[in-house]
């Protein structure tokens, strides 16, 4: 049996490692989320850590190859390792070979962006879109954004499909954003986000006009698979100009269609998955 002095030793080491672990990871999601060069000074402020503790991280994770500094600068940014490594994970899991024929199309019938998220940790992050818009007004989708829940038709589809209690709870924590931050018709409160839930459970879709952004409108439909649980979702994104009233419920229509379709082929994923043979096994 352990003398008591080690075992108290013991489990302050533990919760040193578990510290660093988390801050760690706490940095590396900070700059993901921020996407931009940062001072160190500012890192530390926003993640509420010590300045000291904030620049050993950095150095650690900079020689790990997860953060870049700018020799000029001395601004820290994230490193693309981290878009590397989701991107790998998505071409190993086949999300993208057995849904993007899907987005394809539905890109070609509705001529507008299409956008593929997947839910994770409280979060929805477009993993693939297609692009069936033509001409010069056309909304172009970013690379891998996390998306904000309140002020997106997503994020509305999703957490239309949780308790009040919990979808307000995950808002919440991220909070309604500074003023103008997003569109001019963005919700502001938790009554009236209460109500748009409400709404879009009675319609069956999620819709979001100028309130991510102005001069945006778009619709969403989540994919549940199995047991009415979301593990995705699907949004046509278009200007608001010209994504009319009429036209919103023609591309609702074509959305829901293809969410069905999605929540059907979703499993196979891992069908396709399983079928490939490791590579220790290829002779």
């Amino acid at each position: 049996m352990w003398p008591l002095f080690l075992l108290e030793q013991y489990s302050m080491n533990i919760r040193v490692v578990k510290s660093q672990i988390e801050n760690s990871f706490a940095v590396v999601e900070f700059l993901a989320t921020e996407a931009r060069d940062m001072r160190l000074t500012e890192i530390a402020h926003r993640l509420g850590l010590p300045r000291s503790g904030a620049h050993r991280l950095l150095t650690a994770l900079r020689s790990l190859g997860w953060v870049e500094q700018d020799l000029g600068t001395e601004q820290y940014r994230l490193s693309l390792k981290l878009s590397a490594l989701g991107q790998r994970f998505l071409v190993s899991t086949r999300i993208l070979d057995v849904c993007q024929p899907v987005l394809d199309r539905v890109a070609e019938e509705s001529r507008e962006l299409v956008r593929l998220a997947v839910i994770q940790g409280g979060e929805l992050t477009t993993i693939a879109h297609a692009q069936g818009a033509q001409g010069t007004l056309v909304v172009q989708s970013r690379i891998f954004p996390t998306l904000p829940l309140h002020v997106t038709a997503s994020g509305k589809a999703w957490l239309a499909m949780l308790p009040d209690e919990t979808a307000l709870r995950i808002v919440l924590a991220a909070g309604f954003g500074e003023p103008g931050a997003f569109g001019p018709n963005a919700l502001r409160s938790i009554n009236a986000l209460q109500r748009e839930l409400a709404l879009t459970r009675q319609r069956g879709y999620g819709l979001a006009v100028e309130e991510a952004e102005p001069g945006v409108t778009g619709v969403a439909v989540s994919i549940c698979p199995a047991q009415g649980i979301a593990q995705g979702v699907l949004a046509i994104v278009g200007p608001a100009l010209r994504m009319t009233p009429e036209r919103i419920v023609q591309v609702a229509a074509i959305a829901s269609k293809a969410a069905d379709e999605l929540a059907m082929l979703w499993p196979l994923r891992l069908v396709v998955l399983d079928a490939i043979p490791h590579p220790r096994a290829v002779a």
